[in-house]
């Protein structure tokens, strides 16, 4: 039985035709999305999650964004939740625009979807067994300001995906332009090194992401210095410990880079103050 989605408001099976070929977020990738994670039937960090929305809509100029509030994605994600009978799941929201046009859209109307997902775990578990990464240098991630918004153009990720797969990988990590690291496939990254905890700045290209605020603030409040820098790839061998987060998995710890060996301790502290939340 196929599963329920949200689009435009209307609540219908997923597997429904939808979108003509003149769709904008299919034709150019205009659009954004924001991935989320649903406990308990509740959305969890709704105001972090409308705010980088809102943002995002805002700056690519989508008419609307004023709408997209908190109280929007609770009701819209708690409500194909109770539909789908689903208490613990992760969900994607699209948006898009709704225009015809080439590059240059008619209109800035905005259109979206919601998709949900059921998962088993009822809270965030740290990974039993630490990820193996290795830097992915093909294809580094320019800097502008599009570059901390989950926008539907995912070449990059789709490219560093297909790598890590090709060599057998859990992860990599992704460099920007300048050849700093700037965050992983599909998360934010933090470096554990001598006593203090180490995160791209949002300068240095990474997306902006809800976890990735929630755990410098986790941190912050247990008495863990952190800081927002640009970091050279190089501190990967030196490091004591590094881990990823995102909305969906919450934190996720690295144990391997060639031959570096990492431990967890950081990590297992941040995601048990994580669940209290």
């Amino acid at each position: 039985m196929p599963l329920y989605i949200n689009f435009n408001g209307e609540i219908i099976p997923e597997d429904s035709v939808l979108l003509t070929i003149a769709n904008r977020a299919f034709r150019y990738g205009d659009g954004l999305f924001e991935s989320m994670r649903v406990m308990k039937g509740k959305l969890k960090f709704p105001e972090l999650h409308a705010e980088r929305l809102q943002k995002g809509m805002k700056a690519l100029k989508i008419d609307g964004y004023s709408q997209a509030d908190s109280w929007f994605l609770k009701e819209k994600v708690e409500e194909l939740a109770r539909r789908n009978k689903i208490k613990h799941g992760r969900l994607r929201l699209t948006v898009y625009r709704d225009a015809e046009g080439l590059y240059t859209p008619t209109q800035n109307k905005m259109a979206y979807s919601l998709e949900i997902q059921p998962i088993d775990e009822p809270r965030y578990f740290l990974n039993e067994r630490g990820l193996i990464m290795d830097v992915y240098t093909e294809l580094p991630k320019p800097l502008n300001w599009l570059s901390n918004i989950k926008t539907c153009n995912s070449l990059i990720y789709v490219m560093a995906g297909i790598y890590k797969q090709q060599n057998k990988l859990d992860d990599v990590f992704l460099l920007n332009q300048n050849r700093f690291l700037c965050e992983a496939n599909s998360s934010n990254l933090f470096v554990w090194y001598q006593n203090h905890l180490y995160t791209p700045a949002l300068s240095e290209g990474c997306v902006e992401g809800v976890m990735r605020r929630v755990v410098i603030q986790l941190a912050l409040d247990n008495n863990i210095p952190v800081t927002e820098a640009q970091i050279n790839p190089e501190i990967l061998n030196q490091a004591d410990e590094v881990f990823l987060t995102n909305a969906t998995k919450g934190i996720q710890w690295v144990m391997g880079y060639g031959v570096k060996r990492y431990f967890n301790r950081i990590s297992k502290t941040l995601i048990d103050e994580l669940n209290k939340l």
